[in-house]
């Protein structure tokens, strides 16, 4: 690292750790790097994102930087998962290996030459025979065989290891792809919620949590089969992701539940929200592949609050949860409050 760069990289860091402490953000090495990555303005779009979560949410919440940091900065940051530790770890010996032998047969070989180069320069001086000369240039040409043999072995493991490499990331992005995000609906999972929500409430910041039932769904899955729950799962899923705009945030809660966090909106605007997904809802139509007919009048259920000041998350799920119960208790297919 030259002396530019190790200034840049101070500068860089000085810049990075507030913005991270003012963000709420946990100082873990993806984090720091997705942070780097912004101060150092490496890529705008990045910064243009993160910068939209920010004045979406007031901070940036953990489930956001994760996808900011796979989406922009993690194909070129490989992150410490303790399942391909190992195989990475076994990579870089390979290569490691590899490259200091044929460092030292390099070096061998640089050795070798100043010393032939002192024999020819002999010839004049001590009158060298032809035999003599001829034997300095045949180890010439022998060493040359050996350090071009030594480089194609490095190259050729380099290009393994490249070939390596790529396959670790496709497993890597798989398995932190599975960590953040449901499987069957696409949306946000359970563990980025508790994440985002908790994150959320220690900040202070003013948000609006909406709880989502699918109605009768145990019936869908009793007269249709369980695949064509999972459709039902995944339809609804998609409405509700295609509404997500403006910082809103759309997740599989469990089973036929979803939430939703609305940040920087008061109850009133997030009910009526509510009320238009609610609708979208009510049209959504599911072909039964069985049968090859469409199946519509599926409808679902909704829990609106207002986080409160210095209420804890599982205080505002409770309280969700329950105005949810109440909408199913008065027939369904409705939001509360009224």
């Amino acid at each position: 690292m030259t002396e530019d760069e190790f200034k840049k990289s101070t500068a860089n860091l000085k810049k990075a750790v507030p913005l991270m402490m003012k963000n709420h953000v946990a100082a873990t090495p993806s984090n720091y790097a997705l942070w780097y990555t912004y101060v150092d303005n490496a890529i705008p779009k990045l910064n243009h994102e993160l910068e939209t979560v920010i004045e979406s949410f007031g901070i940036c919440p953990p489930a956001a930087g994760e996808q900011l940091y796979h989406r922009h900065v993690a194909t070129r940051n490989e992150t410490k998962l303790s399942d391909l530790r190992a195989n990475i770890e076994i990579l870089v010996n390979e290569v490691a290996n590899s490259m200091n032998d044929t460092l030292s047969d390099t070096s061998q070989f640089s050795e070798m030459i100043d010393k032939s180069f002192r024999n020819l320069e002999r010839v004049e001086d001590e009158s060298m025979s032809i035999d003599e000369v001829m034997a300095v240039i045949r180890q010439l040409v022998s060493e040359s065989r050996d350090i071009r043999h030594s480089t194609s072995f490095l190259s050729n493991q380099l290009s393994t290891a490249g070939h390596e490499i790529s396959r670790l990331k496709s497993q890597l992005a798989e398995v932190q792809r599975d960590a953040l995000f449901d499987s069957l609906s696409g949306l946000y999972n359970r563990r980025s919620f508790d994440n985002d929500i908790h994150t959320l409430c220690r900040s202070e910041q003013n948000f609006c949590l909406i709880l989502v039932d699918i109605d009768h769904f145990k019936n869908y899955n009793d007269n249709y089969g369980h695949l064509f729950g999972d459709s039902v799962i995944r339809g609804l899923a998609r409405r509700l992701q295609s509404s997500c705009r403006d910082g809103i945030t759309a997740y599989r809660f469990g089973g036929e539940e979803f939430a939703l966090v609305v940040p920087n909106r008061n109850l009133r605007v997030a009910r009526q929200f509510a009320e238009s997904l609610r609708r979208a809802v009510e049209k959504l139509s599911i072909k039964d592949r069985r049968s090859g007919k469409q199946v519509g009048n599926i409808t679902a259920s909704f829990g609106v609050t207002e986080r409160q000041e210095g209420e804890f998350a599982e205080d505002l799920i409770e309280r969700t949860d329950k105005l949810l119960y109440e909408a199913k208790q008065l027939g369904r297919n409705r939001v509360m409050p009224l």
